[in-house]
């Protein structure tokens, strides 16, 4: 089994897709997130599991909407041309204020199959 040890890389790095998800999610344009997806994408957050472009434009929609908080990217890297994660800071009114997540993405076709969230 090979692994793969993930480089550091620029956010203006990041592919496309996954550039246009993270502007729009941090807009809170939740149709522009969900087209970055593909049909039958899946999405895993917080230990529930969103499948589908209903469940994943449903998941876009809601995610965090309790809260108001900011989003900084802090970090991206790329472990291989399908796979690379971003750790976003978010600060706001949520419990612990401080937040750092880490997007694990999975791209296909120029688009997202699987994003976990954690």
């Amino acid at each position: 089994m090979t692994t793969t040890t993930p480089s550091d890389i620029r956010p203006d790095d990041l592919p496309a897709t996954i550039r246009a998800f993270l502007a729009a999610h941090t807009a809170r344009e939740a149709d522009a997130a969900a087209r970055t997806f593909t049909d039958e994408s899946v999405v895993v957050d917080q230990d529930e599991t969103f499948r589908g472009t209903e469940q994943v434009l449903d998941f876009v929609r809601h995610a965090g909407s309790e809260f108001t908080y900011t989003t900084e990217l802090v970090a991206a890297r790329r472990r291989d041309d399908a796979h690379w994660e971003v750790v976003n800071r978010i600060e706001g009114d949520f419990p612990g204020n401080v937040a750092d997540l880490t997007y694990r993405f999975t791209l296909a076709d120029d688009l997202i199959s699987e994003l976990t969230i954690g």
